[in-house]
């Protein structure tokens, strides 16, 4: 009976520090980089961070997921 290798799971290549914000009312991605980072006019970084889900940044939604770099 041939011995069994043990299976490993794969690892990534790099380690995902990506956060997660739900959107409140009243917040503008200003108010979170301002949160997040310290600075209000780092909110480019959150924007290009999820231009797939966000087309305008001034257009974001009580609710929605956006991922913060």
């Amino acid at each position: 009976m041939p011995e069994e290798t043990p299976k490993t799971t794969p690892k990534p290549d790099a380690w995902d520090s990506t956060q997660w914000h739900e959107v409140q009312k009243g917040e503008t991605l200003s108010k979170i980089a301002q949160k997040y980072y310290g600075d209000a006019s780092l909110y480019p970084k959150i924007f290009e961070a999820n231009r797939d889900t966000i087309k305008d940044p001034n257009l974001i939604r009580v609710g929605q997921k956006i991922r913060i770099p």
